[in-house]
């Protein structure tokens, strides 16, 4: 019984995160790359649930928190995508969720822009700057940046000398204007 009580404890915390989310995103592309023996590869998140306020006019007030669902890492390797699912990487049954949260955003000039993010994988959090573009066009508002994290940071994949520290993570998503 207190074993069940504790897996229902998980699994409401994980998705809670998505329950106070007011999802505004209608479009959104998370990719990752990495080198394994020396060869790139990646993947896809398919899910993903963001609340965004950006104001270029007043960045202060503005504000990201997005959260991706670790369970749909998609890298059309099923075999792969369980293994990386598995304690070893992203141990999805424990830590089903990634989460962003903004700490400030600066102006870079014209539509390019640093957010500061901490970002949450396996409960640990790092810091990070995400460079990105933000475009208006028909009614609707493109956020697009790219950044790199060292999976050791995070406890992803353990030792292995194959795989690469360095990952890169792209992010695209769209909310209306």
């Amino acid at each position: 019984m207190k074993r069940l009580c504790i897996a229902l404890l998980i699994l409401t915390a994980g998705n809670a995160a998505f329950a106070q989310l007011k999802n505004n995103v209608t479009r959104s592309n998370i990719r990752f790359e990495i080198k394994n023996l020396g060869i790139k590869t990646g993947g896809v998140i398919e899910k993903m649930e963001a609340e965004i306020k950006f104001d270029p006019a007043n960045l202060a007030a503005s504000k990201i928190e997005a959260v991706a669902d670790a369970t749909t890492i998609n890298t059309d390797n099923n075999m792969r995508d369980r293994h990386i699912k598995d304690e070893d990487y992203f141990d999805v049954v424990k830590y089903p969720k990634i989460t962003m949260s903004s700490v400030s955003f600066t102006q870079k000039g014209g539509n390019n822009y640093v957010g500061k993010f901490n970002i949450t994988i396996k409960d640990k959090t790092k810091l990070v700057d995400l460079p990105f573009t933000y475009t208006v066009a028909a009614g609707a508002a493109q956020f697009k940046g790219s950044f790199k994290i060292n999976r050791r940071d995070f406890g992803v994949g353990g030792g292995t000398f194959t795989l690469s520290n360095e990952t890169t993570i792209f992010i695209e998503a769209d909310t209306p204007r």
